[in-house]
């Protein structure tokens, strides 16, 4: 082989390892970035899809009305014309007013309301998953038809007992959703015992 023809093997080389080089960075870019909407696609799907055993009750009035009234369905409402005024999120021994309980989900609050009579090993249960956690509201309801019933804007479980995995889904589905997600859950009507 001729020196000019060395020279041009060489440059070839050179070339053809620039050109793996080449794609190998951009391997290590797109890769990432596969995986990472790949993820964000997993996640989005099991974030948003309903679960199983919630109600679905569509659009609801939003208007506010201090003299709003609720049906007596022995069922939380789903949401509806309510208080103007939102009622504080936390922990509640007594029974809360329903208008503001129904602002406070508008705002993104999911309102787990249990039976008068839920055993307080029940009650405790409840108490522990709620407390420390933003926009949650825990209250008795009187006449409730169930022993646990899970409310958020537009939404409803009845889970079978309070140790029912789907209560804790429905929580991280529907917490801080809402038509007005992070409008405040602090500085409303009432005093959370915890």
């Amino acid at each position: 082989m001729t020196s000019e023809g060395k020279k041009i093997s060489r440059k070839q080389a050179r070339r053809q390892q620039q050109a793996q080089e080449k794609r190998r960075r951009r391997l290590m870019i797109i890769v990432p970035i596969a995986v990472g909407i790949i993820a964000l696609g997993v996640f989005g799907y099991v974030r948003l899809r309903p679960v199983e055993g919630t109600a679905e009750f569509g659009a609801q009035g939003r208007g506010h009305d201090v003299e709003a009234t609720f049906a007596d369905s022995g069922l939380p409402p789903v949401g509806g014309d309510h208080d103007p005024r939102f009622q504080n999120c936390g922990i509640y021994t007594e029974p809360v007013t329903t208008g503001p309980a129904v602002h406070s989900m508008e705002h993104g609050a999911v309102w787990i309301a249990y039976h008068p009579d839920l055993p307080a090993d029940d009650v405790a249960v409840l108490q522990e998953m709620v407390r420390g956690e933003s926009y949650m509201l825990l209250s008795p309801y009187p006449d409730l038809m169930s022993d646990v019933v899970a409310t958020a804007w537009g939404v409803q479980l009845e889970p079978d007992s309070v140790t029912d995995a789907r209560l804790g889904q429905f929580i991280d589905r529907y917490r801080g959703g809402g038509p007005e997600p992070g409008a405040p859950c602090t500085g409303g009507l009432g005093r959370p015992a915890q």
